[in-house]
């Protein structure tokens, strides 16, 4: 038996609660892992609220990091012993040990910790999918990327710079906004004291950005249109503020004939190959420096209604991990 965080009904984070669990034995094409550390994530929050609905009970968790215990028939890749990492799901990280299926899962190389693997997996390979796959951001560009403070964007903001890109980031607060700034980020905007789209044109000589990366949602929407410049591209990854709803297409036409996408990293890492080249990337970026990693929260699994508050309320900066 082994430990796990489920909910049975949506709702806050006081839903979430321990149990335990019969973890069993790997079938055709999984393995056993036992997890070291396991990635907080906002989706996290949008599956126990019913935003993205799953099945319950749940046991939620798309990112963790650990040894595998026990290899089932098939499975090749894997050995007992190794050290590996997940990022795309399926659900059910929260927990000390788990069964996943082999394609999900990707080798952590050496010099990069458990820890680190874990906080970046699901955050990093977001990050490059957004900015090297979605949108391939060019040296010399500028872009706008809103919650630049937070997991993702972090990762993002040294990568964008990494790139030669002018990073403009929008964050909650003065401390938010020299974390970004020690991070590279050019020119930060408090979006709750100022206009986005205004500070943007006057960054920009009037001109706009050719992109917005907004994981806010319904709050930044129209801030994040008003931003770009004719024919360019808002990519929508997330809902912190809520989602967009009710979009009368005729604005995007009015606002410059802009561009609108909703991505998810599962269309994205397709495949067990896309997958390890993406990770691969993200760990080359880590360990050659241009991408530090800086895990600022740890929780155990007994403490996760109180990461998911956190999380919620704003309170987390970098990358956080919960420890099973």
């Amino acid at each position: 038996m082994t430990n796990a965080v489920q909910f049975v009904r949506i709702g806050g984070p006081e839903v979430l609660e321990m149990t335990t669990r019969d973890v069993g034995s790997p079938g055709e094409g999984e393995i056993a892992i036992n997890h070291t550390a396991i990635g907080l994530n906002f989706i996290d929050t949008y599956h126990r609220t019913g935003l993205y609905p799953l099945p319950l009970p749940a046991i939620p968790g798309l990112e963790a990091a650990g040894v595998v215990t026990a290899v089932g028939p098939g499975v090749t890749k894997f050995k007992e012993g190794d050290r590996v990492a997940y990022g795309a799901g399926p659900p059910g990280a929260y927990t000390q040990a788990r069964i996943i299926p082999a394609g999900k899962v990707v080798k952590i190389p050496s010099g990069l910790s458990d820890e680190v693997a874990a906080a970046i997996m699901l955050k990093g390979m977001t990050a490059q999918y957004l900015i090297r796959q979605i949108y391939p951001v060019k040296k010399g560009e500028t872009v706008l990327y809103h919650a630049i403070a937070g997991g993702v964007g972090l990762i993002a903001c040294q990568w964008l710079k990494a790139l030669g890109a002018t990073v403009i980031g929008t964050v909650g607060s003065p401390e938010k906004a020299e974390l970004a700034k020690s991070h590279g980020c050019d020119h930060t905007i408090l979006y709750r004291d100022e206009d986005i789209a205004k500070t943007v044109r006057n960054l920009t000589d009037g001109v706009g950005v050719p992109v917005v990366f907004d994981s806010v949602g319904k709050d930044t929407f129209i801030a994040s249109l008003d931003s770009l410049q004719p024919k360019g591209l808002l990519v929508s990854y997330g809902n912190a503020s809520g989602p967009v709803k009710d979009v009368d297409l005729g604005m995007l036409a009015a606002k410059g004939s802009l561009f609108v996408t909703r991505p998810t990293l599962a269309h994205y890492a397709t495949d067990p190959a896309t997958m390890q080249s993406m990770a691969d990337e993200l760990f080359g970026m880590v360990k050659s420096g241009k991408i530090k990693v800086e895990i600022n929260q740890r929780y155990a699994l007994a403490d996760v209604q109180q990461a998911h508050r956190d999380l919620e309320g704003r309170k987390t900066t970098g990358q956080t991990v919960i420890i099973p």
